[in-house]
């Protein structure tokens, strides 16, 4: 019999469009939507750790930066050590106004710490219940030194230095159960002696041993609380470019007969160094970010290939039916990286509300960089892809004859 004259028939390749190989693996990952969701919660989980520490700590960083600036870097501390009972060991009387004379000092604010005269709500505490609270004489410039800012009331003043009445720092109000006043000023009972409190301050980040403490004039701590006139610590404000020798000079200055005694210090160095420990932390926790994506990626491998198993049937007939082993590879491929998009969305979206939520809470301005985002997503495909190599090709190699077979 011979073949009918005529051009021979020419067959078609099989093609499978970028539309054809998404909708496959919608329809694939439709029919097993438990273990797929579960494959890719350890991306979400992964993406959205990733994204919350950097926004976090971004966030925190920013509103560190911005607290520094506000208080200023050319804030120094001058003390004397401590003595035997862990209090500020006394400095010379004329430190204060010798410190003023430096070339480069703007303002310079003593404090005198009064360790016999402990601070009470009433008279019938018992005098060894300190509180962890501490009463201090204080200048009337120490609030502009500082930056400080009042909560409520007035500071010391001048008149007011000279008669019972003090200012609480933050921490001793709340210690003390003053948060605030409307009616009458309360009174504390400082020294065996009833004060009237006049004000309460905000938080001073610079000075937290000022939010512990009840601040009194020097006068009447002279008067009634057996102030000897040395101070114990001074706060000195500098000018911003002459920080660092005026701090070279205020050890001889306050203290010429005993200045290797005399430390100083720079209280918005200890800010700074947060900064260093949040980066350290930040680190670690990226560490953890990247094993819980680990973890997702080898779920996601562990998915595909039980999933190659069961559809060896589905595998040999579409062979037969003409599809290349390219196009089987790609759709397990296409199934992996669609697994692992929607989970690096779902990540991105958990990871952004948990740094805003937080950032709200803490009062600080939410940022997340955008380097975070897109670089999240992109590491959520690129492991759930490389997640989906081994599987798509042991697809690939399936010969049609052997998938056809019932398992």
């Amino acid at each position: 019999m011979t073949r009918p004259a005529g051009p021979r028939p020419t067959l078609r390749r099989s093609t499978l469009r970028p539309g054809d190989a998404l909708r496959t693996a919608l329809l694939g990952l439709r029919y097993r939507r438990a273990r797929a969701a579960l494959s890719a919660l350890g991306i979400a989980i992964g993406i959205a750790a990733l994204v919350a520490v950097l926004g976090i700590t971004r966030s925190s960083q920013s509103a560190l930066l911005a607290e520094i600036d506000q208080l200023g870097t050319n804030l120094l501390t001058v003390t004397n050590g401590q003595t035997f009972d862990g209090q500020e060991a006394e400095l010379p009387v004329a430190a204060t106004p010798m410190i003023r004379r430096i070339a480069g000092v703007e303002r310079a604010a003593p404090t005198a710490i009064l360790a016999s005269a402990r601070v009470y709500r009433t008279d019938k505490v018992s005098p060894y219940d300190t509180g962890g609270l501490a009463t201090r004489a204080a200048d009337p410039s120490l609030l502009a030194v500082l930056g400080g800012t009042l909560r409520q009331g007035t500071f010391l003043n001048a008149a007011e230095g000279r008669y019972p009445v003090t200012v609480l720092g933050y921490q001793a109000a709340r210690s003390l159960g003053i948060a605030a006043f409307g009616g009458p000023p309360p009174r504390v009972f400082i020294g065996g002696r009833w004060f009237t409190v006049a004000g309460i301050l905000n938080p001073l980040p610079l000075a937290p041993e000022i939010d512990r403490s009840a601040l009194v004039g020097f006068p009447v701590a002279a008067t009634l609380l057996g102030y000897d006139g040395h101070p114990s610590r001074i706060y000195v404000r500098t000018d911003v470019n002459a920080t660092n020798q005026v701090a070279a000079l205020l050890g001889p200055t306050a203290d010429p007969e005993t200045p290797g005694d005399v430390a100083v210090s720079q209280p918005s160095a200890a800010l700074t160094a947060r900064l260093a420990v949040a980066q350290a932390s930040t680190t670690l926790f990226l560490g953890l970010g990247a094993v819980a994506l680990l973890v997702g990626g080898i779920g996601i491998a562990n998915v595909m290939v039980i999933a190659v198993l069961e559809r060896r049937q589905e595998i040999g007939l579409r062979r037969a039916l003409g599809a290349a082993r390219i196009h089987i590879a790609a759709q397990f491929l296409t199934e992996a990286i669609l697994l692992g998009t929607l989970g690096g969305i779902a990540g991105l979206t958990a990871g952004t509300v948990i740094t805003v939520a937080l950032a709200r809470a803490r009062h600080w301005t939410p940022l997340i960089p955008p380097a975070a985002l897109w670089a999240g997503l992109g590491v959520a495909v690129t492991v759930a892809a490389l997640a989906g190599l081994y599987p798509a090709a042991r697809a690939a190699r399936l010969a049609p004859a052997e998938a056809l077979r019932t398992t």
